[in-house]
């Protein structure tokens, strides 16, 4: 691929113009060599040849990743158990990863082998700074901890694409570039970004192609993978961590994401990645590997010795095999050439066990003093290279909250564009509307108890359908938000207000057009000043409904329980709106209060009747409005009083949900 015209520009918003410059100026075309394992190489002054006519772009900073007697446990729930008839309880802990050490150097690849649940994902998430919890040993990066520099050289590719289905492959990559590449850069230098990611990943023929989902088809799972990757190439990182960049391919495709990683790792980044069960061919491409067996190391070192490490401690076969099988089946405490690696029972379990020993015991005594001294090796004099001038700025977004906000905007217009105005949602409004105003056609002045029944159902319906499409929201933008936010994309209060800004347009379009449709063919005040008001008022009630929902679904964070409590409280607050019942005991009444359905319905009822207005109650006799029983207990007074506590309901419900996004996404 041919270099940019322009040098390829770091994404870090801590690095100056000169160090961009400096880089430039070095760029000439020569042989790769292995950047040594020394950690004082703050920038690599030489590009990469990939391929028979393409450069891969070199990262501006190299790290040496090492980590030491890394141990990782968990609480597991309490239970109780009886020992000598008294009952006891207490914490337990499990390990899930028990003294795991290694190094990796600028251009290595280490894989983390071992079989499902050996810790490996976890070990990964460790050495990305992404793990809380109980986590001892010691990470650094040039000899330094994780830091805010570190998290922006990092590339984090998780198991799971975790892509907007509605987005093609262009707009995906360039609106991550506007949001992870500093404002330092222009507009056209983050295009020319993308399309040099585009053309380096191979994904030129499937540019304009959405990324699909579920419910329709897009572009292939090998493809979603390199996206995935792309997103991070964005940034040019000196570390790049996958997890399980394999999984569900088939071979020529993972041959093919395997290649464009050990690419990338010769533009001198230290690549990581676990990998479950790879071919012959993927294996021999990775430099070292680490192999776990329920979170204890039993191999690491480079990958073309394993075998002979494994021969030298008794565990050989006669037969040719793929070394990850081999490895596999030791780390799962079956030896070669079994003869029960089939069987089940506490005699197979006890030979596991004694083969696991057996290979922990080697490891300590065969690797574990050899690494101890490789790790002192290892010279970081020089880290100050990597961090040096930038302290201070570490903390420091890259763009501005108002750029963030406009991109985030756009973003989700052009992501919810098919959601919000499918025609499955338009034909649900429309013929509601045509239904409702065909019932309740033209309804005369003097049949007051229909019209209020009408304007009850204006302040039902648009009370609960906002609330029932808010509460899917936050839940279903989890796993994003979690993904894009620990990449620090952004700031939450830039999201959550994008978001709320964002769904206005969409989320007000559709009872406005319910509202034109209904309301005049139900024959209601023919004032276009009462009108307007009626329809501000409905508007007005959807944000309101609309801002419980969020609250309800930021809170829970699962559909099904955001949903159950969603319907609890519109069957309350349908009861106790003021229409089915007038008379409320005194010791609930509290209850209609709390309903934002209640004050629609009042200000409905304010906007279209007064007090002194008079309507036909019996044949030819004339009654006050507000002695109807349903205005009376309503009441037509304080409307604005109303209007403010709705207010308060809306800002209130939206900070209740900001909180608990932050609190969930810590």
């Amino acid at each position: 691929m041919p270099l940019p015209s322009t040098a390829p520009e770091p994404a870090y918003c801590d690095t100056t113009a000169a160090e961009v410059a400096a880089t430039a100026a070095t760029q000439v075309q020569m042989d790769m060599s292995r950047p040594p394992c020394n950690g004082n190489e703050a920038v690599l002054a030489y590009p990469v040849q990939a391929g028979p006519q393409s450069l891969v772009q070199v990262t501006l900073y190299s790290i040496t990743l090492k980590f030491e007697e890394v141990v990782y446990k968990v609480k597991l729930d309490q239970k109780q158990s009886c020992w000598g008839g008294t009952w006891s309880s207490g914490p337990r802990e499990k390990t899930i990863l028990n003294g795991v050490s290694g190094v990796v150097c600028p251009g290595e690849i280490l894989a983390m082998l071992g079989p499902s649940g050996s810790g490996k994902t976890t070990l990964l998430t460790a050495l990305g700074g992404r793990l809380g919890g109980k986590l001892s040993g010691k990470i650094t990066y040039n000899g330094q901890p994780f830091s805010g520099a570190v998290k922006r050289r990092t590339g984090f590719v998780a198991q799971d694409d975790v892509l907007y289905p509605h987005l093609t492959v262009t707009e995906t990559l360039l609106f991550t570039a506007l949001l992870r590449l500093p404002n330092t850069l222009a507009l056209a230098e983050k295009l020319r970004h993308v399309e040099s990611v585009i053309t380096e990943l191979g994904l030129t023929r499937c540019r304009h192609s959405m990324i699909g989902g579920p419910l329709f088809r897009g572009i292939s799972g090998g493809e979603k993978k390199r996206v995935s990757i792309g997103q991070e190439m964005l940034i040019n990182p000196s570390l790049l961590l996958l997890d399980e960049p394999t999984s569900g391919l088939d071979s020529t495709t993972a041959q093919r994401i395997l290649t464009t990683v050990k690419r990338l790792a010769g533009g001198g980044r230290t690549v990581v990645t676990t990998i479950h069960q790879p071919s012959s061919r993927l294996y021999h491409m990775f430099d070292k590997v680490v192999l776990l067996s329920e979170g204890s190391p039993i191999y690491y070192g480079s990958a073309s010795a394993a075998l002979d490490y494994f021969s030298s401690i008794g565990f050989t076969t006669s037969m040719t095999v793929n070394p990850a099988d081999l490895l596999l089946d030791l780390a799962n405490g079956i030896a070669p050439d079994s003869k029960h690696a089939t069987e089940h029972g506490d005699n197979m379990e006890k030979e596991k066990k004694s083969v696991r020993e057996s290979l922990i015991s080697a490891y300590d005594k065969n690797i574990s003093a050899r690494l101890k001294s490789e790790l002192c090796s290892v010279d970081v004099i020089n880290y100050n290279n990597f961090t040096k001038g930038h302290e201070k700025k570490t903390e420091q977004w890259c763009n501005s909250w108002w750029h963030q906000f406009k991109v985030l905007l756009q973003r989700g217009l052009r992501e919810r564009r098919f959601e919000s105005f499918n025609r499955l949602r338009i034909f649900q409004v429309i013929s509601v509307a045509v239904l409702g105003g065909l019932l309740w056609w033209h309804t005369p002045a003097s049949h007051i108890a229909d019209r209020i029944a009408l304007l009850f159902f204006f302040s039902v319906f648009w009370g609960f359908y906002p609330l029932y499409n808010a509460v899917f929201t936050f839940p279903q933008e989890r796993r994003m938000l979690m993904k894009e936010r620990s990449s620090g994309m952004y700031r939450l209060s830039s999201y959550f207000l994008a978001r709320t800004v964002g769904d206005l347009p969409l989320e007000l379009a559709l009872p406005t057009a319910f509202v034109f449709i209904i309301y005049w063919m139900g024959g209601l005040k023919p004032d276009p000043a009462t009108f307007i008001l009626s329809l501000l008022i409905v508007l007005y009630s959807v944000l309101v409904s609309q801002s419980l929902g969020l609250a309800f679904g930021a809170i829970l964070m699962d559909v099904k329980q955001a949903t159950t409590l969603a319907s609890v409280t519109t069957l309350v607050f349908l009861i106790a709106g003021g229409y089915y019942i007038q008379q409320i005991p005194p010791f609930i009444e509290w209850l209609k209060y709390l309903s934002y359905s209640y004050y629609c319905y009042k200000l409905l009822l304010g906007v279209q009747y007064s007090n002194d207005d008079v309507y036909e109650c019996t044949k030819g006799e004339l009654c006050r409005v507000g002695d109807f029983p349903a205005v009376k207990a309503v009441g037509l007074n304080n409307l604005w009083l109303d209007v403010f506590i709705m207010a308060s309901m809306l800002i209130g419900y939206r900070l209740i949900a900001y909180a608990a996004l932050h609190r969930v996404l810590r």
